[in-house]
């Protein structure tokens, strides 16, 4: 990652993360998850597994805390009602949106280079 605050992924790379995250709540259906619970389950970081729960409110929604401080998630009321294949598909056209954009920016890039050193011949002509 760039760094860049428009060039932050929150699917490119990390669809596996994110289904597994899915699965974890597929398999707890009623219940709301503890980013740390999910990280048991899943064999994933915490730290990582709530930044994927944060990144991704398309998915998940944060539940307010409960009084002893814990936060914890579930599956959006629209991702419960889709079916496994459609949630894979929409993480997988979001990784997919976010190459484009990438891809893209890389592109703009090479082309403003391009031109600056098109445009910087005649004054290096000059130079000889």
């Amino acid at each position: 990652m760039l760094g860049l605050p428009i060039l932050t992924f929150r699917f490119r790379g990390r669809t596996n993360r994110l289904l597994r995250i899915y699965d974890c709540f597929n398999e707890h259906p009623d219940q709301a998850l503890h980013p740390g619970q999910i990280a048991r389950d899943t064999g994933l970081n915490i730290r990582d597994v709530n930044d994927r729960l944060e990144a991704t409110p398309e998915l998940f929604v944060k539940l307010p805390k409960r009084p002893d401080g814990l936060t914890r998630y579930r599956l959006t009321t629209v991702t419960r009602t889709k079916s496994p294949e459609d949630v894979e598909k929409l993480i997988a056209q979001g990784a997919r949106r976010e190459s484009w954009t990438l891809y893209t920016a890389v592109a703009i890039v090479i082309c403003a280079l391009v031109v600056a050193g098109l445009v910087s011949i005649p004054y290096m002509q000059m130079l000889w």
